[in-house]
């Protein structure tokens, strides 16, 4: 099979650019159908890049996916701080839900996350790319609610960072029951309530 021809020019574009030729390509494939009709083939196809290029730089296709997938939910999961730590958490979690139940999003990240248990690269990947960043960003933000006052010195912002995302990936992975907006602001209420400063003026309960 012919290797497609780059999309602009003759010479050799900026890695950089041809990153992001494969993001924008990939990313709406992963959010609009799923991650099942993905190939490196394809994949080279849609951004116009050599294959070559493709395994020089993912050493599989569920690395590929996986970084597009982390450059395709970035901004929609970016962590904002408007100053009240209920807020942002609520608008946090409502974000993270809609990708997992309301995009093919959902779907391919909990394939990802099946695939690591036995592709050790892949699992390396997922840390590094994905959750790690995803923790570090969640605990910065209770961080800073902390030194505002917001939450209580000695709460564990680790723990707290596993029970609310911890609840979500529960009913994703075993959907008994729904992820509603109702079980979010319960959720972040309910552990708030728990760790808020009772003299802070913007008491959360």
């Amino acid at each position: 099979m012919q290797e497609p021809a780059p999309k602009r020019g003759r010479g050799r574009r900026p890695a950089a650019e041809v990153r992001q030729d494969v993001y924008s390509a990939v990313g709406p494939i992963l959010l609009n159908e799923g991650m099942g009709q993905l190939s490196f083939e394809r994949v080279a196809r849609e951004a116009g890049v050599s294959k070559t290029t493709l395994y020089r730089w993912w050493p599989s296709l569920g690395v590929l996916i996986l970084d597009c997938y982390v450059h395709a939910v970035e901004n929609e999961l970016a962590f904002n701080d408007s100053g009240d730590i209920k807020a942002d958490l609520t608008s946090q979690l409502t974000a993270f839900t809609r990708v997992m139940t309301k995009t093919r999003g959902g779907r391919v990240l909990t394939e990802l996350i099946g695939a690591a248990q036995t592709d050790p690269e892949l699992a390396a990947e997922y840390r590094r790319l994905y959750s790690s960043v995803r923790r570090q960003a969640a605990v910065k933000r209770l961080a800073k609610a902390q030194e505002d006052g917001q939450i209580r010195e000695e709460t564990n912002l680790e723990s707290m960072v596993d029970q609310l995302w911890g609840a979500v990936y529960h009913r994703v992975l075993i959907p008994d029951l729904p992820v509603t907006q109702t079980f979010i602001d319960a959720l972040v209420g309910n552990l708030l309530s728990g760790t808020a400063h009772s003299r802070n003026p913007n008491h959360l309960s």
